[in-house]
């Protein structure tokens, strides 16, 4: 079986809603780090592409469906690069990265561009049709934001709750507190800020052109728990925890990353960062969505052949608080291990293209750290998870100071 490998990640400064990238297409966010992809690859023949495979969780404006495909031509790639999308809502950009490792490991391709791209802002109103013209009553337009819309009667009316108070019901289930997730979100702005600070995101993001956004636009520095102790509750006005502060924010943004065979290097003319070693997807009850990442982190360190007790680094993406404390409770990991660049409540989470900003994120953070074993995972709406293990290939050669 071929090896994959991450050779390289980039993705754009992420938006708050209606904000810094609201004017701006998701197609085009999306061939914009196609573009920024193919410039940082200094051997890189465009036509040696096998294929283009983008995340999205809208998909029902203008992203045309296929955003995998709108963005490779919008880029000025070859017309014969096939692109797909894939929607697994938010974990839909891990799993692109997923689909091309496998890809690779079967022989199927050499060299792939995985990614994602969210317009939160842009997201349209939608309007079911009427199964008869002419209707007499009203018409309701549903958002296509966030969340449950234009639901099926059959479902169960537990599974569709909001995603708010799905993670109320889950910090109950699992005793997170209120302190302990201002704390947890306080931290994600500080290490946010500091890691910008650091330099850290230099070499990971790249502005998009006719904006001024240069940073994550949602990132506080100099936040505290007490400062976010003071913010109403959301989702429940009597014995709620859930509030703006520590929860990952609506926003806009684009990721991508190179992921390829062993001789994808020369193809690049880039060593790779990091090796694909592990796999792994959960799904549960849909309103425990928040905690499926558990047992998918578990099922793609088996596939690693490794422990818990081996991992250096943990990108989680932090679509609430509750839910990442919960799922960092249940692995009985050092906490320090988990985001030390900081996460989705401070960055924000485009929910297309946050899967493929941990998996960079991850790999550059081995990178730096010189640790061999690292885990990307990501909860995801109606009750799924995905995980990565990934190797820092220098870390394996015998150079690491981290765990072995």
């Amino acid at each position: 079986m071929n090896q994959a490998f991450v050779y390289d990640a980039v993705r754009t400064p992420f938006g708050k809603f209606g904000s810094g990238l609201a004017g701006v297409r998701p197609d085009d966010l999306a061939a914009h780090v196609i573009r920024e992809s193919v410039k940082r690859a200094p051997g890189l023949d465009p036509e040696r592409i096998d294929e283009v495979v983008f995340g999205n969780a809208n998909g029902a404006g203008e992203e045309n469906r296929n955003i995998a495909r709108m963005g490779t031509l919008l880029a000025g790639l070859p017309v014969s690069i096939p692109g797909t999308t894939v929607n697994r809502l938010c974990g839909s950009s891990l799993d692109a990265a997923i689909i091309a490792s496998r890809q690779i490991n079967a022989g199927d391709a050499e060299l792939m561009l995985v990614g994602g791209a969210e317009s939160m802002s842009r997201a349209p109103w939608v309007l079911p049709k009427t199964e008869k013209p002419y209707p007499a009553g009203d018409m309701t337009l549903a958002s296509t934001t966030l969340g449950w819309r234009l639901v099926n009667k059959a479902m169960p009316k537990e599974w569709t709750i909001s995603l708010g108070e799905a993670t109320e019901r889950l910090r109950e289930k699992y005793g997170v507190s209120r302190e302990a997730q201002d704390e947890f979100a306080a931290a994600s702005h500080n290490l946010s800020a500091a890691a910008w600070d650091e330099g850290f995101y230099d070499n990971l993001v790249a502005p998009v052109p006719g904006t001024d956004l240069v940073r994550d636009e949602g990132i506080r520095a100099g936040s505290s728990a007490e400062k976010l102790a003071g913010l109403k509750t959301v989702f429940r006005t009597e014995g709620g925890t859930v509030t703006a502060g520590n929860a990952s924010p609506l926003s806009d943004g684009a990721s991508a990353a190179w992921v390829g065979s062993e001789a994808a290097a020369g193809l690049l003319g880039l060593d790779p960062l990091a090796r694909v070693a592990g796999r792994g997807a959960h799904a549960n009850d849909p309103q425990f969505f928040g905690y499926a990442p558990v047992e998918a982190a578990n099922k793609a360190l088996a596939k690693a052949g490794i422990g818990w007790d081996q991992v250096g680094a943990v990108e989680l993406n932090e679509a609430f608080a509750a839910q990442s404390l919960a799922c960092i409770n249940a692995w009985g990991i050092d906490p320090s291990i988990v985001n030390r660049h900081g996460g989705a409540i401070a960055m924000g989470h485009p929910l297309g293209a946050s899967g493929t900003r941990i998996l960079g994120t991850l790999a550059r953070s081995l990178q730096a750290s010189g640790e061999r074993w690292g885990v990307a995972a990501i909860c995801i709406g109606v009750g799924q998870g995905l995980a990565v293990v990934l190797e820092n290939v220098t870390a394996s050669a015998g150079t690491s100071t981290g765990k072995a």
